[in-house]
């Protein structure tokens, strides 16, 4: 039985006094939406998915898309999309799929924090006239330094410090893979990273031979799949992450569409061209900590104990316990993605309903390893909704050494997170592997963008430092005082171990 027809998501509008026939539209729209007639141009608004390409593109204006112009009956329980839902799986008897993060209407944490000022008794630092020192270093610290004096009344460190990784800013960006988005957008955010002195992640689709002059730049990820890794991979990395988990999808593995899999795709993955990516649920020789701890060292002995491990985990709630365990394994940081980081493809369900906030996993993460006394032992890089400077800021202060990026920097590159980057269909040559919508992204001018971002969160992040009287970023880490809860209950301020506004 075929559901009746349903509202459309949008409606795309011409004026036909604007609309001079040009046909940019039709060109550009790789969903379907236009097509040329005789009697002008035609749209059919049911493929739309707002991607506004056709917007940007319009010479004269002549475009609008409207959201849900005609709904179906309000409910405050089943609502729109609830039956949309229904209605897409009473017809396909599959799983739902979705793009970007948690769509759902969760309060936002780091939207209800409020950063404190400096006024009198401790006046503010002016970043302007005074130096602010923002570089970070991700990797294990010795709990104390040991020196002796030589005779020649030099003195000489004796406690051997392990690799880290040098930061210009406490932001990097997160791991997206090549297959999941374009090698254009992977060169832009390479070049980025590259340009301000910080590091991006590879995701799990290996490294392609035109990052190679990036490499020190880049942090390869070795997750269940294994795609793409050997040796040659994991010594041009910068780092190494195990990917366990993934906020956008706790406790499942990944899965990139086999009509992503091109040849250049297929050789950089190693697997055969046109075929589906599967990454199991589980790395199958890790089912403890015990395991867990073998793979950091095996992959340190790979790289000759030269390079920093992190291990990467879904924010869940047990995700302390977990952190203190990882630490423990010889890993160097700790990346916490939270229930709102973006991916390619998820299954809806686990996307909108599995998981918890950044800000919670990382302020128990950062409690339980001091109150372990093991705070020096691993770096906590979060990861998972952070959209603007105030929120690296929030999140440092909560525990975290830095910050991963991810959709962020696909806006700053076009996208307009629009929520289908599975179809491979993306307009702005991001979220997918066609030759002719790849071409659509300039690297030279995304990664000026990308690199403007980042600069911009940088300077922001000096100016609250300084309002908040601290002019070095170690500082500023684990520092709740200058954190305030404002509508929070208090079994959360409890959790987050902040106090409300007023106190």
């Amino acid at each position: 039985m075929i559901i009746g027809s349903r509202p459309t998501k949008f409606q795309v509008v011409i004026d036909k006094n604007q609309c001079m026939l040009c046909g940019r539209c039709v060109d550009n729209c790789s969903y379907g939406v236009f097509r040329m007639e005789p009697e002008g141009i035609i749209t059919n608004t049911r493929n739309c998915v707002a991607c506004h390409r056709c917007i940007s593109q319009c010479p004269r204006d002549a475009i609008t898309i409207m959201e849900r112009p005609c709904d179906y009956r309000s409910h405050p329980v089943w609502t729109a999309q609830v039956k949309e839902n229904i209605f897409k799986q009473a017809e396909s008897g599959k799983i739902l799929l979705g793009g970007m993060g948690n769509a759902q209407q969760y309060p936002i944490l780091f939207d209800h924090l409020v950063l404190d000022a400096c006024q009198v008794t401790n006046p503010s630092i002016d970043p302007l006239r005074e130096p602010m020192e923002l570089r970070t270093y991700i990797g294990k610290k010795p709990r104390q330094l040991e020196f002796i004096q030589k005779s020649d009344s030099d003195i000489s460190l004796v406690t051997e410090l392990v690799p880290n990784l040098k930061l210009e800013t406490p932001i990097m960006i997160g791991h997206m893979s090549y297959g999941a988005i374009s090698l254009n957008a992977h060169k832009a955010m390479a070049k980025a990273v590259s340009d301000i002195g910080t590091f991006m992640g590879t995701g799990e689709g290996g490294l392609h031979e035109a990052l190679y002059p990036y490499q020190e730049h880049m942090i390869v990820q070795v997750a269940s799949g294994r795609f793409g890794v050997d040796v040659n991979y994991l010594e041009r990395g910068a780092a190494i992450e195990i990917k366990i988990g993934q906020g956008a999808k706790p406790g499942i593995g990944g899965h990139l569409p086999g009509e992503k899999v091109c040849a250049d795709v297929s050789c950089t993955r190693m697997i055969p061209e046109g075929s589906d990516a599967i990454s199991p649920a589980p790395h199958h020789d890790i089912y403890s900590i015990e395991d867990l701890k073998q793979l950091v060292i095996s992959l340190k002995e790979a790289t000759e104990w030269k390079k920093p491990v992190f291990v990467k985990i879904a924010a869940v709630h047990n995700v302390a316990a977990i952190a203190a365990g990882i630490a423990r394994s010889g890993a160097d940081a700790v990346v916490i993605d939270g229930f709102r980081g973006g991916t390619g493809a998820a299954p809806s369900v686990f996307r909108d309903h599995v998981g918890i906030p950044i800000e919670a996993a990382v302020a128990a993460v950062d409690t339980k390893l001091r109150r372990q006394g093991i705070r020096n032992e691993v770096s906590i890089i979060a990861s998972g909704g952070i959209r603007q400077s105030a929120d690296v800021a929030k999140a440092i202060c909560l525990g975290a050494d830095a910050v991963y990026i991810g959709t962020a920097a696909l806006v700053a590159m076009g996208c307009r997170v629009c929520g289908t980057c599975y179809r491979g269909l993306c307009t702005w040559g991001i979220a997918t592997q066609r030759p002719d919508l790849v071409a659509r992204l300039d690297p030279e001018e995304a990664s000026h963008n990308v690199k403007n971002l980042i600069d911009a969160w940088t300077l922001e992040l000096a100016e609250l430092m300084g309002a908040a009287g601290i002019n070095s970023i170690e500082s500023l880490r684990g520092n709740r005082d200058r954190l305030r809860g404002y509508m929070l209950d208090q079994s959360m301020l409890d959790v987050l171990d902040v106090k409300a506004i007023g106190a």
